[in-house]
């Protein structure tokens, strides 16, 4: 056969599996959503796409392996992601602090992203893991096909309409209890959740 639907099942599965595990681009969505509405959340969430197709068509075209086997190339993706989500946390932690000091204002000040698709994208641009989980990943469902390369865009494309499903629901239904969040205690709580979580994920990237 052309191409092996035996596999899509278990595929479908352990997707879900791994689409519903909190990581950056959870916590990047919900306080981008919460903070500026659907629109930013969505531009931020095709940031994240924007990325994660390249990813997928690096794997599926051999150029992912030659990049993860390369291990300069490899530290210098993991050292720029946890760059980059120390600098999100950062900002964070700025904004609360300015927030505190001139406005007290609870959602609307101190926000880190004025520029949500930017944002998405090098999220998960800088992040080698979506790249060696791909690598890892899909290739082991590619089963009987006689066109492997085909598999592969079947896979990829499944699980990335998989993680959308997943993340345009987090935008809106972050956005629909935006309103009920605007409380300064609260807000200020979800922002130092925020910058704990791109902390602790910067630190897995460059220890993992």
């Amino acid at each position: 056969m052309l191409l092996d639907f035996t596999t899509l099942p278990a595929f479908m599965l352990a997707s879900a599996v791994v689409v519903l595990t909190p990581g950056v681009d959870a916590f990047l969505l919900l306080r981008t959503s919460l903070r500026q509405g659907i629109g930013a959340g969505l531009r931020a969430l095709a940031g994240i796409h924007t990325a994660s197709i390249l990813q997928v068509t690096l794997v599926i075209c051999g150029l992912g392996t030659l990049i993860t086997n390369n291990p300069a190339v490899l530290a210098t993706l993991k050292w720029a992601g946890a760059a980059y989500l120390i600098y999100l946390a950062v900002m964070i932690v700025r904004g609360l602090w300015l927030t505190r000091k001139e406005t007290g204002d609870g959602l609307e000040s101190g926000s880190t992203t004025d520029r949500p698709y930017l944002q998405g994208l090098l999220s998960n641009l800088t992040n080698p893991k979506m790249l060696l989980f791909s690598l890892a990943f899909l290739p082991q469902f590619v089963g009987s096909a006689a066109a492997p390369t085909l598999q592969l865009i079947l896979l990829g494309t499944v699980f990335l309409v998989l993680a959308a499903i997943w993340e345009v629901t987090i935008v809106l239904a972050a956005a629909r209890i935006a309103d009920r969040l605007r409380r300064p205690k609260i807000a200020r709580s979800l922002d130092m959740v925020s910058a704990a979580a791109f902390l602790t994920i910067s630190v897995g990237l460059v220890a993992g």
